[in-house]
């Protein structure tokens, strides 16, 4: 089985609340972007392993590994034989990873025929990640707590053009956040969304770019050449450090 994990943009990212536990309470909204994607291939095997291509991934683990593990510890599956070819960038704010877990966890409900709802997956995906959930409909979504609170939202981007800025660097989420105040916007984040896209510019905001900004000046000026040419809302997707303009036809 090969399913193709896609990316995500945030469309205003507020902090609201640093928790007990370390997380952030958050709003955004997420939007999925079916043009950027990872490609991920699941087969059944007598032994198991994992083998990736494409974008090197850091670490020891992986999340597909670690999705296949969840499921195996309450279901009599067989092993598997994992194959992830990394396209879209890593530490970038475009949930890459976050997808590949959650389109692991749909395959392997689709493979072994474990009938799983929406909501146990949901569940499942929330143990590799905050993020993670979100593509189990992936479908566009106001998120809000650590990322398990959802509700639809109406929005839709495809009448216009998603334009992306890849800086050749990215932003650590644990820097990212070190460097957040978390506080309760003044206006709620669905007034804007619910506003014309044409109002968004300034108002619709990214609370990572503040720091992110401060600290890699050439971010802010990658923003503006988005708007000189023509954007009507640009922002800095998740923590960084991609870039995105929607633009019109």
């Amino acid at each position: 089985m090969i399913v193709y994990p896609n990316a995500k943009i945030n469309i205003g990212l507020n902090v609201l609340e640093k928790q007990a536990d370390g997380y952030h309470k958050l709003s955004s909204v997420f939007y999925p972007v079916n043009e950027l994607f990872d490609m991920l291939e699941i087969l059944p095997a007598k032994h198991f392993s994992f083998f990736s291509s494409g974008i090197s991934i850091p670490g020891n683990s992986n999340i597909c590994i670690k999705a296949f593990e969840l499921l195996k510890a309450d279901f009599e599956i067989e092993n598997v034989t994992i194959h992830l070819h990394k396209q879209i960038p890593i530490g970038a704010g475009l949930g890459g990873g976050s997808g590949d877990g959650a389109f692991m966890l749909k395959a392997m409900n689709t493979l072994f025929d474990l009938k799983l709802s929406t909501a146990q997956l949901e569940e499942y995906a929330l143990q590799l990640g905050a993020d993670c959930p979100f593509f189990i409909e992936n479908i566009q979504k106001y998120v809000q707590g650590i990322g398990e609170k959802m509700s639809g939202v109406d929005l839709d981007l495809s009448p216009y053009e998603l334009k992306f800025i890849f800086p050749e660097f990215h932003i650590a989420t644990d820097d990212a956040y070190g460097g957040i105040t978390p506080k309760i916007p003044g206006t709620n984040l669905m007034d804007l969304i619910n506003q014309p896209i044409e109002n968004w510019k300034g108002k619709v905001k990214n609370d990572f770019e503040v720091t992110a900004f401060a600290k890699h000046p050439q971010l802010q000026k990658m923003k503006e050449q988005l708007y000189a040419d023509g954007a009507i809302y640009a922002s800095m997707t998740g923590s960084g450090s991609v870039l995105y303009g929607v633009f019109g036809r």
